[in-house]
C-alpha cells in the first residue's frame, strides 16, 4: 500500500493579538485614574492632624484650637457644649511667681543686712583708727589743726591751715605742718589701707604767685605731704597716691568768715577696701548712730 504524503499546513497567524496588549494598556489607564481619584479625596481630620503635627515640629504651640480644627470623627457634631477659655483660672504660675518674688525679696533683704553689718564694722574700725590719730595729736597739742570725716570713701584727715600748715602761694610745709604729718604718720604706717593725698586751695579769685593755676598749687601741696610721709616717715610707696582738686572742693562754705584759711588744706584719706555698695551704707550707719560725719579734731 502506498503511503500518502503528509500535507504540511502553515501555522495559522493570529491577527487579533494586538487586542491583548490594548486591553492591558486600558486596564493600566483605568487603575491610574482610580489611584488619582483616590488621592484627590482629602480626609479633613487626617489633614488637620498632619498640619498640627508639622506646626508642633516647627515650634508653634498647638495647645489652643484656632476654631478650624475638630477633635471629633465627624466635624460639626458637638458632644458637649463649647467651653470658653475664660472659664479656666491658671493659678499655678501665679503661685510660682509669688514664691519666686518672695525668694528674691528674702535674698535682697539678707544681702542688705550683710552689707549694713559690714558697713557698721567698718565704721567701728575707722572710728578706732581716728581715736588713735586724736590721741597722737593731743599728745603734741595739735588736735586743733585737724578735721576728720568718715564717709563712703573711708576716713579723711584734713590738715587745715588754721595754724599755717602752708604759707600763702607756697607748697612747702611749715615747721608746724611737718610736725603735724610726723605725728599722725606712725598711726597710718601701721595699717594696710591705701592712702590718697588730696591737695586743695582756697576760693580766693587770685592767680597763684608761683604757679600757673590753682591746680598746680594744690598738686604741689599734695606731693609735699606725700613725700614727707614716704621719705621721712617711711610709709610704703605702694600705698600712696596724690590727687589735686584746686579750689573745687571747699571744706566749709566759702562765704563764712575764716573759711579761706581752712579750705586751703591737704586731706589724707584712708581709703576703705569695702565694695562700693557696702561703703554707700556707711552714711546710713552714722545717721542711725546719731553721729555727724565730721568735726574739728575728731568725729562727734
Amino acid at each position: 500500500m502506498g503511503h500518502k504524503k503528509r500535507e504540511i499546513h502553515e501555522e495559522h497567524e493570529n491577527h487579533e493579538r494586538w487586542l491583548v496588549t490594548y486591553a492591558d494598556m486600558v486596564t493600566l489607564l483605568m487603575v491610574l485614574f482610580i489611584v488619582m481619584f483616590a488621592m484627590s479625596q482629602v480626609d479633613q481630620r487626617k489633614f488637620n492632624e498632619l498640619k498640627d503635627g508639622l506646626a508642633a515640629g516647627f515650634g508653634r504651640s498647638t495647645s489652643i484650637s484656632d476654631g478650624s480644627n475638630s477633635i471629633l470623627d465627624q466635624p460639626g457634631q458637638a458632644a458637649v457644649a463649647p467651653i470658653a477659655p475664660q472659664a479656666f483660672s491658671v493659678t499655678a504660675p501665679q503661685v510660682e511667681t509669688t514664691a519666686g518674688s518672695q525668694a528674691v525679696a528674702q535674698h535682697d533683704q539678707a544681702q542688705a543686712q550683710a552689707q549694713y553689718a559690714a558697713a557698721s564694722a567698718e565704721v567701728d574700725r575707722l572710728s578706732k583708727l581716728l581715736a588713735r590719730v586724736n590721741a597722737a595729736l593731743q599728745a603734741h597739742h595739735l588736735q586743733g589743726d585737724v578735721q576728720a570725716t568718715i564717709d563712703s570713701r573711708g576716713l579723711t584727715v584734713s590738715l587745715v591751715s588754721r595754724h599755717v600748715v602752708f604759707q600763702p602761694n607756697l607748697a612747702t610745709l611749715s615747721p608746724r605742718g611737718q610736725l603735724l604729718v610726723d605725728t599722725i604718720a606712725p598711726v597710718l604706717r601701721d595699717i594696710p589701707d591705701p592712702l590718697e593725698i588730696d591737695g586743695h586751695t582756697n576760693q580766693v579769685d587770685v592767680k597763684p604767685k608761683y604757679y600757673p593755676t590753682d591746680w598746680e598749687l594744690s598738686a604741689a601741696r599734695a606731693v609735699a605731704v606725700l613725700r614727707r610721709l614716704n621719705e621721712v616717715d617711711q610709709v610704703p610707696t605702694d600705698r600712696l597716691t596724690a590727687a589735686a582738686f584746686g579750689h573745687t572742693r571747699p571744706l566749709i562754705d566759702p562765704s563764712k568768715p575764716g573759711s579761706q584759711e581752712i579750705n586751703k588744706r591737704v586731706d589724707i584719706v584712708v581709703l576703705s577696701s569695702l565694695p562700693s555698695d557696702t561703703r554707700n551704707m556707711i552714711a546710713t550707719v552714722l545717721k542711725n548712730r546719731g553721729a555727724t560725719t565730721g568735726a574739728p579734731g575728731g568725729l562727734s
